[in-house]
């Protein structure tokens, strides 16, 4: 009978997927749509915009943002390989080493760019 260490992974993997959907739905049927003009125009706590309402934003925000994204689901492929760690042997050992390096050289080259410097 074949081990079933990966039934965790699936478990997880189902739950997020029913929780997106979930989260995607509700509010479209819970939130009550009622459009009127006032609604549309430009609101700045309480006063009337003076200038130019739409400003650029440093892409520093969107690269640190992007960084996070890739190293927090880079860190999702570790999770399957620790379940079966003892079975895998120094193959696999040699392996995530590997990986875990890639991983260390991508986050000192964004380190050394400036994407992880907020402002």
């Amino acid at each position: 009978m074949p081990d079933n260490n990966f039934a965790g992974v699936g478990v997880f993997l189902v739950g997020a997927i029913a929780v997106s959907i979930i989260m995607m739905i509700m509010p479209k049927l819970l939130a009550p749509n009622k459009p009127h003009k006032e609604k549309l125009t430009t609101y700045e706590c309480g006063n009337e915009t003076i200038g130019k309402t739409w400003l650029g934003f440093k892409s520093n925000y969107f690269m640190y943002a992007l960084v996070f994204a890739a190293f927090s689901v880079e860190t999702i492929f570790l999770y399957p390989w620790a379940l079966t760690f003892q079975k895998l042997g120094t193959f696999a050992f040699v392996e995530m080493f590997i990986f875990i390096v890639i991983l260390l050289v991508g986050f000192w080259y964004a380190w050394k760019e400036g994407a992880l410097e907020w402002m």
